[in-house]
């Protein structure tokens, strides 16, 4: 719920919940409410909860407690009754979360009217008694009945707070979150059951601990872990960004060549975490023109060998940027090498063959491919068809021929028709998912004649030699 007054219709639904939940607590009043259990069960639960513990403790950033807390809840309605399960979650909700009260009491509302729901319908199927008689596998279904309940009626009651004070729409207030909820709550239960078997075989209060609390730990470094990688995809949209900034002219080029490294990683089959380094490779890989002077960046006309010399540094520049960057591993390779060419005649360190690391030798292909298909300020785009004939023609003395029919194959299937990676009578991709691979690529240009640096002439004759130039030299 927002911080915005509550409409009308979301006043009632929270006063009839928290007046459900009133309704479902006030039994465990009477005698023979087995408050030493319930006592132990809702301490576990209100240290689950963000809030209560301080931050020194739990850190700045405590874990969610949607994983904690609920096979906590869930082993109170397999042990207690319905009215005493209702409870369980009452202290910590309240004491928990720096947030206004009515969402507090909102929280401690719903989540006991769902454990005395849960409560029930365990018992209806043998809860205790089955459980503390039998055993496995025939708890099973007390916990698997509970779980469900617990999904149906706390899900089905946070929807109707976000139809009536969000006004979201029925089917993704209800629809979607139960069904993604069913898998995660029946895991949870199962958790339920090990603690509730445990504390009826004797263990007591060390089942509460023994089960749970492990759990609460494993999600509290599985939250910082999430932290963490949230943290280095900002850092890497930031570089990013800042490149783009620095030349308009490549602005979404790394995006481009990131997705098209991955392309060629999947289609080599490598495993996802190298996937993902490639796809971080080709992001970053030209973060070190961020130490190249824009006015050579945005230069119209030929460079001279002083300036040539400025650009042919960004990829040590980028390493260097990058060396406290721990978690892009060997993305720094290709970041470094993805200008070094097969016969040796590449930079900054002029290696050669198997030297160049394979991560820099995919790189390069996804980036010259990018280089060649998109319009900078010295020329034109090239068609599709022409930069593919340019890579197949040089794989083996300036590009890896694995990693370039690995490109042209995955090119191929994205892009529809029988053609292949050949463009349309524009020049243009033919297709949205050739689109993904090397977006905004191809628009018909004319001949652009040498590129600015005279690379052409080195590598050969015609069109596809002066793509190529423009590719390695000067656009990585």
């Amino acid at each position: 719920m927002s911080r915005r007054p509550l409409p009308p219709a979301a006043r009632v639904t929270v006063a009839a919940v928290c007046a459900a939940g009133v309704l479902c607590a006030a039994p465990a009043l009477r005698p023979g409410t087995p408050w030493a259990t319930l006592g132990v069960l809702a301490l576990l639960y209100a240290l689950c909860e963000p809030g209560v513990l301080p931050a020194r403790i739990t850190g700045r950033h405590p874990p969610s407690a949607v994983g904690p807390f609920l096979p906590v809840l869930l082993a109170g309605s397999l042990l207690l009754p319905p009215a005493a399960a209702a409870l369980v979650a009452v202290p910590g909700s309240l004491a928990g979360r720096p947030v206004p009260w009515v969402r507090r009491c909102w929280r401690a509302a719903h989540l006991a009217v769902a454990a005395w729901a849960a409560a029930l319908c365990g018992r209806a199927v043998g809860a205790p008694g089955e459980m503390r008689t039998s055993g496995l596998p025939y708890g099973l279904l007390p916990a698997a009945c509970a779980a469900l309940c617990f999904c149906v009626i706390a899900t089905t009651l946070t929807g109707a707070v976000l139809v009536t004070a969000e006004h979201h729409r029925p089917a993704a207030a209800w629809g979607a979150p139960l069904l993604a909820a069913l898998a995660p709550y029946l895991t949870y239960g199962v958790v339920a059951l090990t603690t509730a078997l445990l504390w009826l075989r004797g263990y007591g209060v060390f089942a509460a601990v023994l089960v749970p609390l492990p759990m609460y730990v494993a999600c509290w470094f599985f939250a910082r872990a999430r932290r963490a990688r949230a943290a280095q995809r900002a850092a890497v949209r930031a570089l990013v960004h800042a490149v783009d900034l620095k030349d308009p002219y490549t602005r979404g080029h790394s995006e481009r060549v990131g997705r098209a490294s991955a392309m060629i990683a999947r289609e080599l089959g490598m495993p996802e975490p190298r996937v993902d380094a490639l796809r971080l490779a080709g992001l970053l890989h030209d973060i070190g023109k961020l130490g190249v002077p824009t006015r050579v960046l945005r230069k119209n006309g030929p460079l001279t060998a002083q300036e040539r010399a400025a650009v042919q540094l960004h990829p040590e520049h980028g390493h260097d940027m990058t060396r406290g960057l721990a978690f892009l591993g060997e993305a720094r390779e290709a970041i470094l090498h993805h200008h070094e060419r097969l016969d040796g005649s590449g930079y900054p360190h002029g290696l050669s063959g198997d030297r160049i690391p394979e991560v820099a030798r995919v790189v390069a292909v996804a980036d010259a491919f990018d280089a060649m298909t998109t319009t900078r300020c010295y020329r034109p785009a090239r068609p599709v068809a022409a930069a593919v004939e340019e890579l197949v023609r040089c794989a083996g003395t300036h590009f890896d021929p694995v990693m370039v029919d690995a490109f042209v194959r995955a090119l191929a299937d994205d892009l529809p028709g029988p053609g292949g990676p050949a463009a349309d009578g524009e020049g243009t991709p033919a297709g949205p998912p050739a689109a993904a691979a090397a977006s905004g690529a191809a628009r018909t240009a004319p001949d652009a004649g040498p590129d600015r640096e005279g690379a052409g002439a080195g590598i050969g004759a015609g069109a596809g030699a002066t793509v190529l130039g423009e590719a390695v030299w000067l656009l990585g």
